[in-house]
């Protein structure tokens, strides 16, 4: 009887250590429950933003210039196609009879381009920039006048960035305020944007491409991002003190560097419906005419004044005096 009590105790101790067992693993598997959700939420969140490398959006922009084109518009394109790696490079156009309208959209057709940059010279003076939507939805396009153009090998700047690498698009508020301005953004972000995981790119961002709007007109600049870490512990100590940070980020211009003044914005490529017109912009031409009037205005104001001053030499006589002869 005493075995058979013993065994039962035994028993009993086993049976309520299994019983505290389970409990404490319902206990756990609830409790791990919500981590392992919190879990498998923060890993969505993370796959949300992760890049896998693939190349989906794929964009390609066409290139090219006019016929006749100046030595510094040529050096200028050559820095657009070093800004954008997912571009497709093209010989020089010659419009002919038909105009450049057609001729572009048959290349990029050719070419699977969905996007344009087309440098326009006119007089070999004058330079116009096309910008544009190409492909099945084709437009908006817009036509720009460029000034203030200065190039990398011009500039000879100091900054310097890997090349291919995806830049950091920054637009002023202006961006966000006028509608012509919000149209002209979506096209600098298709064709300046270089693509995630493109061939040709580096999966790097250690620049910024920006865009400023000023005198009713677009300033393009671009930047390299620096971080410069201290030498010693007492210039870390002094960037510490001011920024707060062991290292500081500052900007570097790299170039080029070029004025844009929207001409007209229009809804096909290269045509169609006017979305929007700039009424402050002056065509070049009659610039150059109103120079050439006021040339010509000086020269007409400067014969009058010489016939003005022959005719007053002539009103100026002296009179005879009566008495000059008296004392001779």
């Amino acid at each position: 009887q005493k075995k058979a009590s013993s065994k039962k105790r035994k028993a009993s101790k086993d049976d309520v250590d299994v019983s505290v067992t389970d409990e404490a693993m319902v206990e756990t598997d609830d409790a791990a429950a919500p981590a392992k959700e919190k879990d498998t939420h923060v890993d969505d969140s993370v796959i949300q933003f992760e890049s896998d490398g693939r190349y989906r959006n794929k964009q390609r922009c066409l290139v090219l210039c006019s016929r006749g084109v100046t030595a510094r518009y040529r050096h200028l394109l050559e820095d657009l196609r070093t800004l954008l790696p997912h571009h497709k490079k093209e010989s020089k156009l010659d419009p002919g009879s038909e105009g450049a309208a057609r001729a572009v959209n048959d290349i990029a057709e050719m070419r699977n381009c969905n996007s344009v940059l087309f440098l326009e010279c006119r007089k070999r003076q004058d330079a116009y920039l096309w910008m544009g939507k190409l492909g099945q939805s084709a437009g908006p396009s817009v036509r720009f006048h460029v000034t203030n153009i200065h190039t990398m090998d011009e500039l000879r700047l100091t900054g310097n960035c890997m090349k291919g690498s995806r830049p950091v698009l920054s637009f002023d508020e202006s961006f966000a305020r006028l509608d012509h301005l919000k149209i002209l953004k979506e096209l600098f972000v298709d064709v300046f944007g270089t693509p995630r995981g493109h061939p040709k790119s580096k999966p790097f961002v250690d620049r910024v491409m920006a865009f400023y709007y000023a005198d009713n007109k677009i300033w393009v600049r671009n930047y390299q991002i620096l971080e410069q870490q201290a030498s010693n512990a007492l210039e870390a100590r002094l960037a510490k003190k001011q920024s707060g940070q062991d290292s500081a980020t500052s900007l570097v211009e790299i170039g080029p560097r070029f004025v844009l003044n929207p001409v007209r914005i229009f809804r096909g490529s290269f045509g169609g419906q006017t979305l929007y017109r700039n009424p402050d912009f002056v065509s070049p031409n009659e610039i150059r005419a109103a120079e050439r009037r006021d040339k010509g205005s000086a020269y007409m104001d400067r014969k009058n004044q010489q016939k003005r001053r022959k005719i007053r030499k002539e009103e100026l006589v002296v009179p005879e005096d009566p008495l000059d002869s008296v004392f001779r």
